[in-house]
């Protein structure tokens, strides 16, 4: 069996896209003869604070499903203040020092990106003539940060371009989860070696089976992380309630904000379920008419793991992100669009929306477009390829 290392700031038990990106990612790679470790953080994300099970601990190493895990300390906060959550990076960044410093690293590491630092720390401490550096980036920092407008272009901002352009020189191959990611690499290093790694989601997902009984109202869903990124607060204030009824799951840095609004507006036609399991929220999804995909503001290289997982439960989707995600929903007819941060336009979508896209048998016909193009294991398979 082939030795290979993954480096990421998410895992299970941590719920969303990007723990269940690696930890599919790092099952798949078992099941395919590598013997797989992973390092990771003590379990924090998104809370900001060490899981209950886990606090107290300088470090935990568990084998689950056969793959190694170590667990390593972490200063963790969800904190806006740019300082604490520098010192949260930096503090992992240390102990992944540590950690290779007094532990044999295998010849193929997989180094997950963003955090710009944490990736930088990996890259600058693990680059070898006998070591291959696999650099998975999902979403491009320090850009991203700009457009969501929590960074300004100064000389912090140089300083993680510099980083970002070293992380990238220094991989020798890279992944990225969209063509706008990787025409973005090649724009820096045109000989660089790289791969499309889409976030497909590897689930047993029953096929649909009833009607859904649409009242009056269309009945929206959201679930996931209720971050700055989404925009779910904004989402909320500007929507037009009088046909549509919207049900929210999920936690995040805007969670406490939302439930002041439910609270203090009950004419907005809102529910909060609070956070589920992913196996929960897959059970409870095909329960509405449709869910929407929000993103604050268009963010070159997202493209939201979300539109594959719906896709294999056959649920209609209501974009609202732009950028290559809305390629996607418009190339497979996964269901609507509407421009990111234009909620006029938004209303108008849903006030037009097309009850006979909801049916059973679009429902269907939405699950076979993704068994069929958005399939895990075909793209594992060819990723395992020029491993």
């Amino acid at each position: 069996m082939k030795d290979l290392l993954i480096i990421t700031n998410y895992f299970p038990p941590e719920t969303g896209a990007a723990s269940n990106r690696i930890f599919h990612l790092s099952e798949g790679l078992q099941k395919h003869n590598f013997n797989v470790s992973v390092l990771t953080p003590l379990p924090n994300y998104p809370k900001g604070r060490v899981f209950k099970d886990y606090r107290g601990r300088f470090k935990q190493t568990s084998v689950e499903n056969d793959i190694t895990i170590h667990r390593l300390w972490i200063y963790a906060s969800n904190s806006k203040n740019k300082l604490l959550r520098l010192i949260a990076m930096l503090s992992y960044s240390f102990s992944l020092i540590w950690f290779f410093m007094w532990n044999k690293i295998p010849e193929t590491v997989v180094i997950q990106s963003p955090p710009l630092l944490v990736a930088f720390t990996s890259v600058l401490f693990l680059r070898s003539k006998k070591r291959k550096l696999i650099l998975n980036v999902s979403d491009l920092w320090p850009l991203a940060g700009l457009e969501l407008g929590a960074l300004k272009k100064n000389f912090s901002y140089r300083i993680l371009e510099k980083i970002e352009r070293f992380n990238y020189k220094h991989a020798d191959l890279i992944l990225g989860q969209s063509d706008e990611i990787l025409t973005h690499v090649k724009s820096l290093y045109s000989k660089k070696e790289i791969f499309l790694y889409r976030n497909y989601p590897d689930f047993k997902a029953q096929a649909p089976n009833q009607e859904i009984q649409t009242s009056e109202k269309l009945k929206i869903v959201y679930a996931g992380l209720l971050g700055i990124a989404q925009g779910i607060l904004k989402l909320c204030e500007h929507l037009d309630y009088s046909k549509i009824q919207l049900h929210i799951y999920g936690a995040g840095a805007e969670q406490l904000a939302i439930q002041y609004l439910i609270k203090n507006k009950p004419e907005l036609d809102i529910i909060y379920h609070g956070e589920v399991s992913r196996q929960e929220l897959h059970s409870v999804l095909t329960q509405y008419d449709i869910t929407i995909i929000p993103l604050l503001n268009r963010i070159y290289g997202s493209v939201p793991s979300k539109i594959f997982e719906y896709a294999r439960l056959g649920m209609p989707m209501l974009y609202f992100g732009g950028g290559e995600g809305e390629t996607v929903i418009n190339k497979y007819e996964l269901g609507w669009v509407a421009n990111a941060g234009d909620y006029a336009e938004l209303n108008t979508v849903i006030s037009n929306l097309d009850r006979s896209k909801l049916s059973l048998k679009n429902r269907i016909k939405i699950q076979n477009i993704a068994f069929t193009n958005f399939d895990f294991n075909i793209q594992l398979k060819q990723l395992i390829e020029v491993i």
